[in-house]
């Protein structure tokens, strides 16, 4: 009889189970809350506001394309009109040279000749005209003698030394260069002065 009012030795095992229901009551409890929560209406004048700054902000990044889009077609068609006539510029001034090394090459006198003046004066006046037009076209001549070399503007032929010009400075022009709007057409040939050779010490 003893036997039988005697608690088990394993039945404190009970405790566990019921600390687990509890956690399991509690979590279940929380995930209620949780769902009450996400079941409550959502405020209208918030959600309203919301959508508002989403289409101003999706509004501002459109009109910012636009204008981007905008000015980027300006430019292009800024550039298609100042620089369309680059190739026959190109052909152009390759005429200016040849007027020039006609005149060039007229013998000494020849200007004074009555056969010979009226055409020179032709040819003088075509050559004015051309750089007027060029001018008006915004084709400008690179004419750099005396200037410091710019290996933007000019293509270095030589160098030479020269005690009449300082180191670095252009010398001389076998072909001047042109430019059209700001960029450069062709450029100048030249020759670049540098600094004489030092004179061997004397031992």
């Amino acid at each position: 009889m003893d036997n039988e009012n005697k608690t088990p030795e394993n039945e404190p095992a009970e405790e566990p189970k019921a600390t687990e229901a509890n956690a399991a009551e509690a979590a279940a409890e929380e995930n209620a809350e949780a769902a009450a929560e996400d079941a409550k209406p959502a405020d209208p004048l918030v959600e309203a506001h919301e959508e508002i700054a989403a289409l101003q902000d999706r509004l501002l990044r459109a009109m910012a394309e636009t204008e981007n889009i905008r000015r980027r077609s300006v430019r292009e068609k800024e550039d298609a009109a100042k620089y369309a006539m680059t190739n026959f510029a190109k052909d152009m001034v390759q005429v200016a040279d040849n007027l020039g090394r006609a005149l060039d090459a007229l013998p000494e006198g020849a200007r004074d000749d009555e056969t010979f003046g009226t055409l020179i004066e032709g040819v003088d006046l075509t050559g004015r005209e051309l750089v007027s037009a060029f001018e008006k076209h915004g084709i400008k001549e690179v004419q750099p003698h005396g200037e410091k070399f710019d290996h933007n503007l000019h293509q270095a032929m030589f160098e030479a030394e020269s005690p009449d010009h300082e180191p670095g400075t252009v010398m001389q022009v076998m072909q001047i260069g042109y430019t059209i709007g700001d960029r450069l057409l062709r450029p100048a040939m030249v020759g670049v002065a540098k600094a004489p050779a030092k004179a061997p010490e004397e031992g």
